[in-house]
């Protein structure tokens, strides 16, 4: 296996190592964010809300894409460090194979039940034709999205980091210039904006494609071999992630109605944002813990406790510290994240810049509970990284929703979040406490006192 995940770390040699991966992060969250400052600016507050509407179909086809990608990469990076490095091909050329078939799955399923889907998801007649429009051109591009997903994360097993963080740039500047391009001079309304994300994913997907297929070193495509046991084993190892992005499609869901609820169309359009303002912040968390997860399952592989043991206390720090300063840059920015998608003296605007005060306080608890959660991934204890997940981004989260709003109105809606991820970080220090992870895992001394 290449050294670069093999090496003796310290924090600036792993920061650096997990730099690319949270870079690539953050610029695939662009995607939607830069969809949805493009469309606010040139198609107005009820297009960018019919945008999050459908949302949650997007969310599932994530789902199943990264619990492939990152259940699937604790075995391939482990089976390296076992020095299995044939087996490691085959599990990663049918785990490729069936992210592609899932992708073709959905986007037959997509376009034959398109109007039926917007329907279940409550788009008001304002919204329908927006919905169905921008869903049913997006769902032409599922393969391309379940590949994308996939290459983001095995390229850093491939020990080549660097590449996704290119691919992520060339996606991301392409999403810009024909987001402005389709919307702009051309004129193409909601249809612009579909075809210049979907396009936009093309260029990660293809290339990696190329890549896996020509370029023989550590990590290349070979001859799949089914084996129902790798699935089975990347589906629970990757449970967490997956049910962390499901849950976002049903949080997605009980916000807008909600929003609805309570303030109409304009406060579908300020908690859009508020999501908008998550995805590039928690990017870097799910950068950073998917950039060292490889290099925490390749030491358990050798069970090499003293790397373990640093890595962790590494990743701590930096979690900690960096998740008091990004939480104090958003509640001071909240107003100018606002005003980036909607003008000031808006009803958008004055929903947004209230809200995202109160939205940004689970921040403190966010960076935390992604990297625990990715940490047990890594260590291939699914079942601990799924509770985790599930949680935060489904079970406190959805009784926060349903619960506070009726008790103190419309900043239970904003504070939902916060209170999830902060309940969830007790079990996320419990989880960690009783593994003895600050210890080496399951090869901790015997005698040790959990800490």
């Amino acid at each position: 296996m290449s050294h670069s995940i093999s090496k003796n770390f310290n924090f600036f040699s792993l920061f650096a190592f997990a730099l690319p991966t949270m870079a690539m992060m953050v610029l695939v969250s662009l995607y939607t964010i830069v969809d949805g400052i493009f469309i606010s600016h040139y198609l107005g507050s009820n297009a960018l809300s019919a945008t999050n509407i459908v949302f949650p179909i997007i969310n599932v086809l994530l789902a199943v894409g990264i619990m492939l990608s990152t259940g699937g990469n604790a075995i391939i990076a482990k089976k390296f460090g076992e020095n299995k490095p044939r087996e490691a091909r085959e599990n990663f050329s049918l785990i490729i194979l069936t992210a592609v078939l899932f992708g073709v799955f959905v986007l037959i399923l997509g376009l034959l039940f398109v109007e039926e889907i917007v329907m279940l998801l409550g788009a008001t007649p304002i919204l329908m034709d927006d919905c169905v429009t921008y869903l049913e051109i997006m769902m032409y591009f599922a393969p391309a999205c379940m590949l994308q997903v996939q290459f983001q994360t095995f390229f850093v097993t491939a020990g080549k980091p660097s590449i996704g963080l290119v691919l992520a740039i060339a996606g991301g500047v392409s999403n810009i210039f024909l987001d402005y391009l389709f919307l702009g001079p051309l004129n193409m309304g909601i249809e612009g904006a579909a075809l210049g994300s979907g396009a936009s994913q093309l260029i990660p997907a293809v290339f990696g494609v190329v890549y896996f297929f020509t370029v023989k070193k550590e990590l290349y495509f070979v001859r799949p071999k089914f084996d129902k046991g790798v699935l089975i084993k990347s589906c629970g190892n990757g449970s967490s992630e997956m049910i962390g992005n499901l849950s976002t499609a049903v949080v997605t869901y009980l916000f807008n109605v909600m929003m609805l609820r309570f303030l109409g169309e304009d406060g579908v359009a300020a908690i859009t944002i508020a999501m908008y303002g998550q995805f590039l912040f928690n990017a870097m968390y799910l950068g950073f813990s998917m950039g060292v997860a490889p290099v925490f399952s390749y030491n358990y592989g050798l069970k090499n406790v003293n790397m373990m043991t640093r890595l962790f206390k590494i990743c701590i720090r930096f979690v900690c510290i960096s998740s008091v300063a990004i939480s104090i840059l958003a509640i001071w920015g909240s107003p100018f994240i606002v005003e980036v998608f909607s003008p000031k003296g808006t009803n958008t605007y004055e929903i947004g810049a209230y809200g995202l005060v109160l939205f940004a306080f689970n921040y403190l608890f966010a960076g935390f509970n992604t990297f625990s959660s990715a940490l047990f991934t890594a260590y291939s204890n699914g079942v601990v990284s799924a509770v985790i997940s599930f949680l935060r981004t489904c079970g406190f989260l959805v009784a926060s929703i349903l619960i506070l709003p009726e008790i103190i109105g419309v900043p239970g809606i904003w504070i939902s979040v916060p209170v999830a991820e902060g309940l969830t970080s007790f079990i996320s220090a419990f989880f960690l406490i009783k593994h003895k992870i600050s210890k080496g895992y399951k090869y901790a001394p015997k005698n040790s006192a959990p800490q």
